[in-house]
């Protein structure tokens, strides 16, 4: 821990930022974004990828329709290298605007405006005392923060605030500034846990924290409403008057509004997600059933993180799901197959995970002939997806046309192709018409959820799609 004099400017150099704007976003076809995992950045919730930015930048990212990536750096000066050295396209860390911020990043129009606010700790017998005796207990005048020790993220808002505060107040604030890896939700907690006695938070964060750590307090305002927005290269102008038009369109929606009441004022709801062992800030836990999922994995030899993610996009960690054409359980297996594998009660978590198991022991052995690993995995997920057939068709059609049958890239291009009259009336293909588009969907969402998982948590090496 260190106190710091001077905000830093992270090394910004006009003359060394990368040139790339929307048009070159658009031309690549994807859109990189850097936030952190946080109850309301970016954060796992039973498997889905969820958080009020990534819903703002999903949104986004849709209507210029390009992929949505992302880069989860917990440092807010290794979010603005990794910025301004072009690594990524928006800063998106629930940042406010600031002069000096301005002066080596542009900032979009502000998402809304919130007040910086002190988190202390209530008395530990709070809950037997009244609201008056609990308020003579705590800080509510900044004056008194004279001579406090107060924590604060490095390279945060929070330290400028803190400084002018001192001037105003006429005394010195002892500002100690943690680590860059330390996240402001970590400094609430260790405030909560009694570690440390005082941390600032913008209110909307601060508020969404006190839902699940009752014992603080959050209520003492320590600055004016100040805007909060997105961080966008200086050289990228176009893509920041596009981000501009788009927020300013979006608030005018009543779709942003309920986004923003989801994570920040549904009390009930955050408070049951936060609360869940499958809130990805409190453990690496995905679902109730991470442990047979695991058992399973290592019968199929895949990261555990896969097959989870496969689950997850069949039946959402549901044991008892049932979809429309009758595929049932956790991995949606149908009553005949599962049959065949000596499987009788679908609804059955451990039975269900073993016939999806077995059916994709057989779906590699069917594959076997492609030797690298993860490639051999997506033409395993789109055989369980739609039938090996079909995918079997698509490879033959690929080696027809001159392309590697045993490259997915190709492959999927003309399972998708699958669906014109041309190629499903081809004499090579077997099994004639098929919607190619949803089993490539099917594999390029079950990899994304699974890149999700490694980035947000203790994983190997990601697939690319």
């Amino acid at each position: 821990m260190q106190a710091q004099n001077e905000d830093s400017t992270f090394g910004y150099d006009p003359e060394q930022l990368m040139g790339i704007d929307f048009d070159q976003i658009k031309e690549r076809g994807y859109l990189i974004a850097i936030l952190d995992n946080s109850s309301t950045g970016m954060f796992l919730y039973r498997g889905e990828p969820m958080g009020y930015e990534y819903e703002l930048l999903s949104l986004f990212a849709k209507s210029i329709d390009v992929e949505l990536r992302f880069d989860v750096t917990p440092s807010l000066e290794d979010g603005f290298r990794k910025l301004n050295a072009g690594q990524g396209d928006i800063l998106a860390y629930n940042l406010t605007v600031t002069k000096d911020r301005q002066r080596f990043m542009d900032f979009t129009l502000p998402h809304n405006y919130v007040r910086q606010v002190l988190v202390q700790r209530k008395p530990a017998e709070w809950r037997d005392m009244k609201l008056h005796e609990i308020d003579k207990t705590l800080l509510r005048n900044p004056i008194d923060l004279i001579g406090k020790e107060v924590y604060v993220r490095k390279s945060s808002s929070y330290t400028t605030r803190l400084r002018h505060l001192a001037e105003e107040i006429g005394g010195d604030i002892l500002i100690i500034e943690e680590e860059e890896e330390l996240e402001t939700e970590a400094l609430i907690e260790l405030v909560a846990n009694g570690n440390i006695e005082y941390t600032v938070a913008d209110e909307d964060v601060a508020l969404v924290n006190a839902r699940y750590f009752p014992i603080l307090d959050v209520r003492t305002a320590i600055s004016f409403p100040q805007q909060i927005a997105w961080g966008v290269r200086k050289n990228s102008p176009v893509l920041l008057d596009t981000l501009n038009n788009w927020i300013g369109e979006m608030k005018r929606t009543n779709e942003y509004y309920v986004l923003y009441d989801k994570y920040f004022k549904s009390t009930r709801k955050s408070k049951k997600m936060v609360e869940s062992d499958f809130f990805s800030k409190n453990s690496e836990r995905l679902s109730p059933y991470d442990s047979i999922i695991k058992l399973g994995a290592e019968k199929i030899n895949w990261d555990w993180q896969l097959l989870a993610a496969q689950i997850s996009k069949e039946s959402r960690f549901d044991p008892k799901a049932k979809s429309w054409v009758g595929a049932r359980g956790l991995m949606q297996v149908m009553p005949k197959t599962g049959r065949s594998y000596g499987v009788r009660n679908l609804y059955n978590p451990v039975q269900n995970l073993e016939a999806g198991v077995k059916h994709i022991l057989w779906l590699k052995e069917v594959w076997k002939d492609i030797n690298e690993e993860d490639e051999r995995a997506k033409f395993v997920l789109a055989s369980y997806n739609v039938g090996q057939g079909h995918v079997q068709d698509a490879a033959r059609l690929a080696e027809k046309y001159g392309q590697d049958p045993k490259d997915w890239n190709a492959v999927s291009k003309y399972l998708r192709l699958k669906s014109k009259k041309k190629y499903y009336n081809d004499q090579v293909v077997k099994f004639g018409y098929c919607r190619g588009d949803e089993p490539v969907d099917y594999v390029t969402d079950i990899l994304y959820r699974y890149n999700r998982y490694l980035q947000l948590g203790a994983g190997t090496v990601a697939i690319s799609n």
